[in-house]
């Protein structure tokens, strides 16, 4: 009944209104993907209150209060990232970005002389000084559309998943997109 409906709607709804081949619909409360191209239409059903534990990362990068920052810089790079957790005991009590890391570094102005300085520079300062203190944590029953709106509203590009404490996962703007994308498959 809900497709007769969609398909009514879009039918009369994109053809009169838009006047246009290309016609997105994302009803994610009525958890319906509706794509027009070029007078195809289909419809798929998308999945509806996923926890992000589904789509987290789960081999988590993370350092210690007692690591050094050349070590979280050598991580970014290493492994292509830009938000790595701090954890005391498995539990997580900072969060580290790249940003975070750039802003007390002149290691991307000076090419020559950027270990030099990254030494000097990094050495002046902890992880605890650079990292976020405060950071806003989910569970992995939190759902994807839950997490997209903390992220959006707060202006974040990654939360760190934890049950009781404990460092599960993180999930970024990334791990979103990719699945967004995927429902588009």
């Amino acid at each position: 009944m809900k497709n007769i409906v969609f398909e009514r709607f879009i039918s009369t709804y994109c053809k009169d209104v838009f006047s246009f081949h290309f016609c997105f619909i994302i009803a994610i409360n009525c958890a319906f993907k509706v794509v027009n191209l070029s007078g195809n239409l289909k419809v798929k059903v998308m999945k509806n209150n996923v926890p992000v534990s589904e789509i987290m990362t789960k081999n988590i990068i993370k350092l210690n209060l007692s690591d050094e920052l050349t070590k979280a810089e050598g991580l970014f790079k290493k492994y292509k990232i830009r938000h790595i957790p701090v954890v005391n005991d498995g539990k997580i009590i900072g969060m580290l970005s790249y940003t975070d890391l750039l802003r007390v570094s002149y290691a991307d102005v000076v090419e020559k002389e950027a270990a030099n300085v990254e030494s000097i520079v990094f050495n002046m300062f902890s992880i605890h000084q650079v990292m976020t203190k405060e950071v806003v944590v989910i569970t992995s029953e939190t759902t994807i559309k839950e997490t997209a709106e903390i992220l959006s509203k707060n202006e974040f590009h990654a939360l760190p998943v934890c049950d009781n404490d404990i460092l599960l996962g993180i999930v970024t703007t990334r791990d979103l997109i990719k699945y967004f994308l995927g429902q588009y498959e």
